[in-house]
């Protein structure tokens, strides 16, 4: 995985000053959609906040403009270099001008852009429709015809325009009122600039943005995670009406090559934001990305797909149980059709070629736009797809002679697998012809890892399979007794012989998952890997609540005014499955619906014990108290924690404890937390980094999420640092990071957190400034991986002297709980 540098900001952060803030008067309607559209298909290009955060500089921008030509991105179509946020310093100057950090970028954001436009690129920049950024620098409400005269004098080419420090009263109109304030400043400079609108689909902009923005963000952020992916996929894909040439949904920026996924998810990124019209900007360090990553971002007939100049977003055909087929026209009569499979196993993925847009034919010409390979289809266009993967077939009518391969899909299910000689599990594979003429000669096999043992257990072999039709055959897998819990690749493979006896193969990787009972101890059941997930709305969600659709988008579990640092937010129906194989004694957990949902919204809490019933709720409703529920798990396989009731109801499974191999009731709750402040006694000694910046601290009982008491902060709206030094030396070896947990008030503030550490009380810090929408909550985290210090100091977490967290909404926000994890 790249390294990920973070910026590092020492105590600079007195430099900062309250901006004024000067908004409309009324809201504007939208505007209307202009005749001839700035980007008539998708921007492309790069943008650095995914890999660098704050790091950001003239050289880098230089640098990464130089590797996209040199790679051949450039050629591909990828031609925006856009800077994000932290550019400029943190104050404007005498005429209210922004200005680029002198040291970043010393020959100014006009010698960049000329450095990029001689390169046949073009130049993008960050704004923000609050007083700050997200990062804390001046932000442009109020600043909009100044800063987008600036912005135009520059060179700038497209600005990236975000939405935090807002000031907004949450209306659609105030978006529309603030976002289409800048939309007519960019015109009024008479240069062309692309208009990236970046409110994380908060107010719906698909129903009002086209013709303010050329795209518009239609979720929160994007991580590099399969999560993440899945759920901003899933969010994204059914706006297809609302797009078209010169106005499209964004999905947010691609993460490919960031170390987080694997090769199948980052093409099924690549592969479903040219399915969905998005703007493909990568969002990983180009200068030194592997031969993989940059295979997978320059696939060009995935771009072509993209890029049509139909401009169409891909209509969802079809989307049930994980498994979406979108279809998209492109310009000359082709049709894209896109095979997606979200969930974690291998699946036949199809849909009846009349179900589609293509014309009625009787055979149809598949390319797969990742293989190059060819096949023909007759009724049903289909694929068998690995987990987490997407197949996209350029798809026409077939006519002339059979000289195309034919369409033979290879599927097969796997249970779970139990490592040991007295367990096997059984293997069922599916070989079904989808040509309009016979396959002969079929024979299957399985190829699994070494040491494993797969044996047949019906016939693997059929001379003739015509078409749709299938061959199925049962196998049983034996794993070694040493085998690690984890997935582990099965090859199966069908050879036949098609038309005057050409030879013929296909093959699919089945992921087979191995489970291991839990280690002895008492766990934080959050923390404990799921063999299965299924959830009412988005997905299950460890140590939050269940906020909706996308990803990390809930508040601090609260039941009943009560609030939790661990458990798991689900919303009803919900399913968590977990294999105990008998090593585990008890659960213990509070339930309850979430505070956050609607007052009618009961749900019942049942924990399953190899179908048998061991613990149950009653119908709980929203505001209710919490419920505990103890389980008694001795000597059970599979265990299922299952909510019903109202439909979307946020479910919470609070605090969950497993006890499992022997462990006692006094055993510390696993992973091990150390609560550095709790603010029980009074503040903690908690003070200001910058007293002349502004700000206030008081004990509190109005937020705790430990003990009775927290820690009532009055913030200045640019921001301070807040904390103390703690009593000794903390020595957090064997911790992986920081954390503490936040509650805003009337507005949003952002949170992070830094150390001194050693006798020099040496600053490091990780520049990561999560945001926290108004009135919500939510755990800051910081891995030590991620914390910086200055060149030629090595974080000691064994010699940590002080612990601060940055604050800056401007008004009162609540924290409490400062912690190693």
């Amino acid at each position: 995985m790249p390294h990920r540098t973070r910026l590092l900001r020492a105590v600079a952060a007195a430099l900062l000053t309250t901006v004024a803030v000067v908004a409309p008067a009324a809201a504007p309607a939208a505007a209307a959609p202009s005749a001839a559209p700035l980007v008539s298909t998708p921007p492309m290009g790069f943008n650095d906040w995914n890999a660098f955060g704050c790091e950001v500089d003239e050289r880098l921008i230089r640098e990464t403009a130089d590797a996209m030509v040199g790679a051949g991105l450039a050629a591909a179509g990828y031609r925006y270099v856009n800077i994000d946020d932290c550019w400029s310093a943190r104050t404007r100057d005498a005429d209210g001008r922004l200005v680029p950090d002198p040291v970043k970028f010393p020959a100014g954001i006009r010698g960049v852009a000329d450095y990029v436009h001689a390169r046949g690129l073009k130049l993008g920049i960050y704004g923000d429709a609050g007083t700050l950024t997200c990062a804390g620098y001046p932000g442009s409400l109020g600043h909009e015809d100044i800063d987008a005269r600036t912005w135009a004098e520059w060179g700038v080419d497209y600005l990236k325009y975000d939405n935090c420090n807002n000031q907004s009263d949450g209306s659609q109109a105030d978006y529309v009122r603030r976002y289409t304030a800048m939309r007519q400043a960019l015109d009024r400079t008479g240069r062309p600039i692309v208009y990236s609108i970046c409110e994380w689909g908060t107010s719906r902009p698909w129903e009002w943005a086209r013709g303010v923005g050329d795209l518009w963000r239609t979720t929160g952020d994007i991580s590099d995670n399969w999560a993440s992916l899945r759920s901003i996929i899933a969010q994204n894909a059914p706006l297809y009406p609302y797009a078209g040439p010169g106005h499209f949904n964004d999905p947010d920026m691609l993460e490919i090559g960031n170390g987080g996924m694997t090769a199948t998810e980052y093409r099924t990124h690549l592969s479903t934001w040219a399915m969905m019209a998005a703007p493909l900007i990568i969002g990983t360090d180009l200068r030194t990305a592997s031969a993989e990553t940059l295979a997978i971002l320059g696939n060009r007939e995935i771009i072509a797909v993209d890029q049509d100049p139909l401009g169409r977003q891909a209509t969802v055909v079809s989307d049930h149980a994980g498994l979406m087929v979108l279809d998209k026209p492109l310009a000359g009569g082709d049709h894209a059709i896109a095979l997606y499979n979200a969930t974690d196993h291998l699946a036949a993925v199809g849909v009846p070629a009349a179900d589609t847009g293509l014309p009625a034919a009787p055979a149809y010409r598949l390319r797969d736009l990742w293989t190059g390979r060819s096949v023909q289809a007759a009724a049903t266009i289909e694929a068998a797809v690995p987990a987490h993967g997407t197949v996209v077939y350029r798809v026409r009518p077939l006519r002339g002679p059979e000289t195309v391969p034919p369409a033979v899909t290879v599927a097969a299910t796997l249970p779970t697998v139990v490592p040991g000689a007295d367990s096997t599990a059984a293997l069922t594979t599916t070989v079904t012809n989808r040509a309009p003429a016979p396959v002969r000669r079929v024979a299957v096999t399985a190829q699994a890892p070494a040491g494993w043992v797969v044996t047949p257990a019906g016939p693997d072999a059929q001379p003739r399979l015509g078409p749709d039709r299938s061959l199925a055959t049962r196998w049983t897998v034996r794993a070694p007794d040493d085998t690690p819990a984890g997935r582990y690749p099965i090859t199966v493979t069908a050879r036949y012989t098609w038309g005057r006896g050409r030879a013929g193969a296909t093959s699919s990787e089945l992921v087979a998952t191995v489970v291991t009972a839990p280690a002895a101890g008492r766990w934080a059941l959050s923390k404990v890997p799921a063999y299965a997930t299924a959830n009412g709305l988005g997905p299950v969600e460890p140590d939050q609540s269940n906020g909706g659709a996308g990803i990390a988008d809930g508040n601090l579990i609260t039941i009943g005014g009560r609030h939790y640092t661990r458990g798991l937010g689900t919303a009803a129906p919900a399913e968590l499955v977990y294999y105990l194989g008998g090593a585990c004694t008890r659960l213990v957990t509070d339930v309850g619906v979430d505070d956050e949902a609607p007052a009618a919204a009961p749900a019942t809490f049942t924990v399953d014990a190899d179908g048998a019933v061991a613990a149950t709720s009653g119908p709980l409703g929203s505001g209710a108290a919490p419920a505990t529920l103890t389980a008694d798990l001795t000597g059970v396989r599979w265990l299922r924690l299952v909510t019903t009731g109202a439909a979307g109801a946020h479910t919470d499974w609070a605090d969950p404890v497993l006890s499992c191999g022997g462990a006692g009731p006094d055993d510390p709750v696993r992973p091990v937390r150390q609560t550095i402040f709790s603010f029980e006694d009074g503040t903690d000694g908690f003070t200001t980094a910058n007293p002349g910046t502004g700000g206030a601290v008081a004990q509190s009982a109005a937020f705790h999420t430990d003990g009775s008491s927290g820690l009532r902060v009055e913030t200045p709206v640019p921001g301070n640092w807040f904390g103390a030094p703690v009593p000794a030396s903390l020595d957090l070896g064997g911790r992986s990071g920081l954390a503490f947990d936040l509650r805003t008030g009337d507005v949003g503030s952002v949170g992070e957190i830094a150390v001194q550490v050693g006798d020099a009380l040496t600053w490091c810090q990780a520049g990561r400034w999560a945001w926290t929408d108004p009135h919500r909550s939510r755990t800051i985290t910081e891995s030590f991986d991620d914390i910086e210090c200055p060149s030629g100091v090595t974080l000691d977490v064994t010699r940590i002297r002080v612990v601060w967290v940055f604050l800056n909404s401007g008004g009162v926000v609540h924290i409490d709980q400062v912690r190693a994890e």
